[in-house]
């Protein structure tokens, strides 16, 4: 898996959890993971990430 492939995964998840547990939780908590989610969506787009770098070390490929 590529590190763009796991970061978008990654993305889509926050994205995912903020419509789930923001209708139990609070509409903060939606807020704050959906801000997460969809600004590690644009930086899988730009190439620029730290998240890139761990997944990076972790051993994920390039392209």
């Amino acid at each position: 898996m590529t590190v763009n492939r796991m970061l978008r995964l990654i993305a889509g998840l926050f994205i995912f959890a903020s419509v789930i547990l923001g209708f139990y939780v609070s509409p903060y908590f939606f807020y704050f993971t959906a801000f997460v989610g969809l600004n590690l969506l644009q930086s899988a787009f730009t190439d620029w990430c730290p998240m890139m770098t761990i997944l990076r070390a972790a051993g994920f490929r390039e392209n």
